[in-house]
């Protein structure tokens, strides 16, 4: 199988890269911008003499609805089996080999999701 890459593929390989690594870079800038804010109050209450609060590394975020591991689970599952579906009916061969398979790990993690979301209930219960 001899495959070749333009310049454009290029491109698109360093654009995303790039936005990776920028995405990273101000979320990063984001944590050092609140860490400093904490600390000057820190500082402000120690002149004080206040007692101070524990230091919040991040924000923990609750779900909003709890059944959303379930809700993301069986769109996973319909996407591997639709793509299964798909491929198994349409005959997809690579070489001979049926690429009716390919969509399963969008099944199994679907599945996962699903499975995490029933020990979480079992769990709160």
């Amino acid at each position: 199988m001899n495959t070749t890459h333009s310049f454009p593929d290029a491109l698109i390989v360093l654009a995303l890269v790039g936005a990776l690594v920028a995405w990273w870079y101000f979320r990063s800038r984001e944590r050092e911008r609140r860490m400093q804010i904490i600390h000057q109050e820190r500082l402000i209450a120690m002149e004080k003499g206040f007692p101070l609060p524990e230091l919040p590394l991040e924000p923990v975020k609750a779900p909003e609805d709890p059944r959303e591991l379930l809700i993301h689970g069986v769109a996973w599952v319909a996407m591997g089996l639709g793509g299964m579906l798909a491929m198994g009916l349409t005959g997809m061969n690579f070489d001979g080999t049926p690429l009716w398979p390919l969509p399963m790990p969008l099944l199994l993690f679907g599945v996962g999701l699903m499975w995490g979301n029933s020990l979480g209930n079992r769990r709160s219960r």
